[in-house]
């Protein structure tokens, strides 16, 4: 007998499996636990088999049998309705298809932009091969070839990263129930360990002193003077200073509060501005204060300067992306600051805006230490200034200049 919408919204469950039948091989099974649930008992290859069409009421009594006609029309062509909804499944959950998911994901998440555009860097270079592959069918060793192009370009880095992130979008696939297995796992030691570089840094006080004298003397775009000398003085992330905005800064109370968006660790992060600091923001006040950024591109007021803006200028002063770059502001700051042994090395950590590793002391060391960073960062800018000041040699495109004290040039 056929069911009905009635029957189906009223059966009960019994203490065994039920299995209520509407004809042509469909059933509506009634579990013991409540469940409704539709399912085709049909013989392929002298075979019985039963295919899931849904859950009632999600899926009505009309939709099923819908399902149940579909499914009988592969069978008259010698298809096998299983395989079929398998196929069909896994051309829907291509690598690439999962992959834009996981961005999506991240992007939720509310990931760093930076963050979201690496990703996609990383990812396209794994799409060309494995883009419109079913995820399922992804091999190690097709991921390893993957790899292996890149690595033999030289790229160890880029080939190591691309590795975690394909075995993220295969973990985000297991979670989502599209994959079994990270096959990513079992390329572990099979590319070569790159070199871990340091970012550059002058961490002498002498040479730190020459390189603030050819920052003071920098001839170029005051603003990217500018940038520079607050980079020694707060010693941010250059992305950090480079996106900021003038609504962060409160001049009068000498802080500048990074939003949470732009952090690494996503948590809100407050500099204590030196009054060097403050005074190299006032007059830059009068050159940008108009827009909204500290540091507008040159080409538009909406656009910030480049990444590579503050890097350029130190080549123009003749420092090598070996000697210096704008994030080795940061191991400068840390070197000295920690050889003075004036100030608790947790201080520095958290103006440095690091996180601690160890999960278990990470819990408890929640202190700001605000009042020690006040006093360290003004001895700070106080400490430049006396390096700024001693005798040497500065460096201009290139050239060594002779300086001493009078040569020193405030913004």
């Amino acid at each position: 007998m056929a069911l009905s919408d009635a029957v189906c919204r009223h059966a009960k469950p019994a203490p065994k499996l039920r299995k209520l039948s509407d004809g042509g091989g469909l059933q509506l099974w009634v579990q013991p636990g409540g469940a409704r649930l539709w399912r085709l008992a049909y013989r392929f290859g002298g075979k019985q088999k039963v295919l899931a069409l849904g859950a009632y009421p999600a899926t009505s009594l009309a939709d099923a049998r819908q399902a149940r006609e579909d499914a009988k029309r592969l069978l008259a062509t010698g298809l096998d309705p299983s395989q079929e909804r398998k196929r069909t499944a896994q051309s829907r959950d291509t690598f690439r298809i999962i992959a834009e998911e996981y961005v999506a994901k991240l992007k939720r998440e509310g990931r760093a932009e930076t963050t979201i555009v690496k990703v996609n860097w990383l990812l396209d270079f794994a799409y060309p091969s494995l883009g419109n592959h079913p995820i399922t069918e992804i091999k190690p060793i097709e991921v390893l070839d993957v790899l292996r192009t890149i690595e033999a370009r030289g790229r160890h880095e880029t080939a190591r990263r691309l590795r975690s992130t394909i075995g993220s979008v295969f973990r985000y696939a297991v979670a989502t129930v599209r994959a079994e297995s990270d096959p990513t796992i079992l390329l572990r030691g099979a590319l070569t360990q790159p070199v871990v570089k340091p970012r550059a840094a002058v961490t002498e006080p002498e040479p730190v002193g020459g390189l603030l004298r050819a920052i003071d003397h920098f001839d170029g775009q005051p603003s990217i003077r500018m940038a520079l000398q607050l980079m020694a003085l707060l010693f941010p992330r250059p992305g950090e200073l480079r996106l900021s905005e003038w609504t962060e800064f409160d001049l009068r109370a000498g802080v500048w509060s990074i939003p949470p968006h732009r952090m690494k660790m996503r948590r809100c992060h407050r500099v204590p501005l030196s009054t060097q600091a403050v005074e190299i923001l006032r007059a830059l006040h009068k050159i940008t204060g108009s827009g909204t950024l500290l540091f507008p591109s040159i080409r538009s007021d909406e656009q910030p300067i480049s990444d590579n803006t503050m890097n350029a200028t130190l080549r123009r002063l003749g420092y090598s992306s070996d000697e210096m770059t704008a994030h080795g502001f940061r191991a400068t700051a840390s070197t000295l600051l920690n050889e003075s042994g004036k100030w608790h090395p947790d201080a520095i950590e958290r103006q440095l805006a690091h996180v601690e590793s160890n999960d278990v002391r990470r819990a408890y060391a929640r202190a700001e230490f605000w009042d020690e960073r006040v006093r360290m960062m003004q001895w700070w800018a106080d400490h430049l200034d006396g390096l700024r000041l001693r005798v040497g040699c500065c460096r201009s495109r290139g050239h060594r200049v002779k300086l001493t004290a009078s040569s020193f040039r405030t913004p």
